[in-house]
């Protein structure tokens, strides 16, 4: 623990032995509570963050006896990494970094008495004795703060002393506001599933994608969702993964959702390309240019503008979004017949396959590269959920162009679209199995490999009602895809089916499963999609289940949760399978 309070009788010198108290904890997405009690003294620990810089906590210490009670209180804690040391400055410990600029600090009240004790990796903040009264209380306050050169630490630690001297009121102010926001999704989660009983379910997924945000800094100019603060290398944003986020946090931030989309425009080409990958700190890791991912922010554009009808947002956003649109024709079209194929700037197969985000996927085990022209390369294969992505990316851009009254830009994107989906009901559907599947590049062979990717075009409205049934049925197959935790990456009867660790080889992701549950609902099929609905809360260990954290995937047949915990586009998705959207 970096701070923990340590209670001393004066008579003894002894410290209390919290093992004589009855502890309880409680986590709500405004503050963590924690509370030791027992016959002669209760101890209330509050901790709530005061701005995206600092941590308050605040103790309260109550006389339960009926007797005078003497206490000497101090603080103290270690640092958890060699590189981190303390420094006394001035009411305060500072905390340096030999691996960041950012700078922390434990600051105690400028009024409080204190003695500081530290050493290069431990402190103790030592506190005058006092006297409790029967039933007297005594409040006692400790901030921590992170902060990065880009902003004011004086600033901060001015605001922290205003901060101390009420902190309560600013507490109110953080619990008013996150109840707020938890009640506007209530009563949209109301209106699906009423009388829910996934109230607490949903202000996990909250909090989960609260406690990946992070503000601008470094190479990162505007605030986003890391997706995972608990794993070492996720220090950055993501392209999909972003718009993701930003789908999800537009059902009830939409401030934040439009930071998390622009946040990756801040790194589009000339040419309309959008890198994979952006990190704060460029000397841990390089962002990944090498290739981009999937085209889905118009999609997370117009999720935001459903929920707060601006313009402005939208007009900002949709020249840059028609560039990357275009980019995918001029540097991923192979052979130019208007069907895009999954590729890389480097010409790497491994890059080629990361651009599909799904990186090991069966359907790219005999995949070959080809060069389309300068810094462009295609996998020699076109796959059916890139073009059901850019199928649903032209209806997004003809609604806003039609917002923003385009009206010939509307057309031609909706003639677009019409030619489109004629080519994916044709090239990539396979009547004799009922499922959508990748190609060879000349459209002629499918790559029979039953996967996620063969729902998709029912996400993006794109399939038949008689090829949307043929899917239905595969995809509500036990021996297929209706798993324990349903809709997994491959069919179950796949011979290279692998549940456990197998990444995009049979691991259920949730945006997949996601994408496949809302196919249904478009083409009528709603029993079922409830049917899997259900199942993705109840049989993933991690979701309902209390105790365990929203995990990057889920093992399909056992549930049992895989790979990073407290993962964003899994608490992303299942908000949105919560609300229905």
């Amino acid at each position: 623990m970096l701070s923990q309070i340590e209670l001393t009788d004066p008579k003894t010198e002894q410290p209390i032995d919290w093992s004589d108290f009855t502890i309880s904890q409680n986590s709500f997405n405004s503050h963590l509570e924690q509370e030791a009690e027992n016959e002669n003294l209760r101890v209330s620990q509050t901790l709530f963050f005061s701005s995206a810089h600092s941590a308050v906590i605040a103790t309260q210490l109550e006389n339960l006896s009926n007797e005078t009670i003497k206490l000497r209180p101090h603080w103290k804690g270690t640092t958890f990494l060699e590189a981190l040391q303390f420094k006394k400055s001035e009411n305060s410990i500072a905390i340096a970094s030999e691996k960041s600029a950012a700078t922390g600090r434990i600051q105690r009240p400028a009024d409080a008495t204190s003695v500081i004790h530290l050493s290069d990796t431990s402190y103790t903040i030592e506190l005058e004795e006092f006297e409790l009264k029967p039933g007297e209380v005594k409040r006692l306050r400790l901030a921590h703060t992170f902060i990065f050169p880009e902003y004011a630490a004086e600033q901060e630690r001015r605001l922290l002393t205003t901060v101390a001297e009420a902190p309560e009121d600013l507490l109110q102010r953080r619990i008013n506001e996150k109840s707020a926001q938890l009640e506007s999704l209530y009563s949209q989660l109301d209106t699906v599933w009423k009388g829910s009983v996934y109230k607490d379910f949903t202000a996990k997924t909250v909090l989960t994608l609260q406690n990946n945000w992070r503000i601008p800094a470094g190479e990162l100019k505007h605030s986003g969702l890391f997706p995972s603060y608990h794993y070492i290398w996720f220090h950055g944003f993501w392209a999909w993964d972003s718009w993701k986020h930003a789908a999800a946090l537009a059902q009830y931030d939409t401030r934040l959702a439009k930071e998390q989309i622009r946040a990756m425009y801040d790194f589009q080409t000339q040419a309309g390309f959008i890198a994979d990958c952006v990190y704060r700190d460029t000397t841990i890791e390089r962002h990944n240019y090498r290739n981009t991912k999937p085209p889905l922010s118009a999609w997370a554009v117009w999720k935001v503008f459903e929920q707060d009808q601006d313009e402005e947002f939208v007009q900002e956003l949709y020249p840059q979004i028609v560039k990357q649109h275009n980019w995918w024709y001029a540097h991923r079209d192979h052979d130019e017949d208007g069907i895009c194929e999954y590729g890389s700037t480097d010409g790497s197969l491994r890059a080629a396959k990361w651009e599909s985000g799904m990186d090991n996927a069966v359907r790219f085990d005999s995949s070959q590269m080809v060069q389309n022209g300068p810094g462009a390369f295609s996998l020699n294969q076109e796959s059916v959920d890139l073009n059901a992505y850019l199928f649903a990316e032209k209806q997004h851009l003809k609604q806003m162009a039609t917002v923003l009254g385009k009206t010939n830009e509307a057309a031609e994107f909706q003639h677009e679209a019409d030619a489109l989906k004629k080519k994916i009901q044709t090239q990539f559907y396979d009547p004799n199995t009922d499922w959508f599947y990748d190609t060879t590049l000349d459209g002629e062979t499918h790559i029979l490999a039953m996967g996620c990717e063969g729902w998709l075009p029912l996400w993006a409205k794109a399939a038949t009602s008689e090829q949307a049934e043929g899917v239905k049925n595969n995809m509500m197959n036990p021996a297929q895809f209706n798993t324990a935790v349903p809709f997994q990456t491959l069919s179950a009867a796949h011979p290279k089916f692998k549940p456990d660790g197998g990444y995009w080889r049979g691991p259920n992701w949730l945006d997949q499963s996601y994408f496949g549950v809302m196919g249904l609902h478009n083409y009528g099929h709603h029993q079922a999609a409830y049917e899997a609905t259900y199942k993705l809360f109840h049989n993933a260990d991690g979701a309902l289940l209390k105790g365990n954290s929203i995990r990057e995937n889920y093992q399909p047949i056992t549930g049992a949760g895989l790979e990073a915990e407290n993962f964003s586009w899994s608490a992303a998705h299942y908000l949105l399978l919560l609300l229905n959207e």
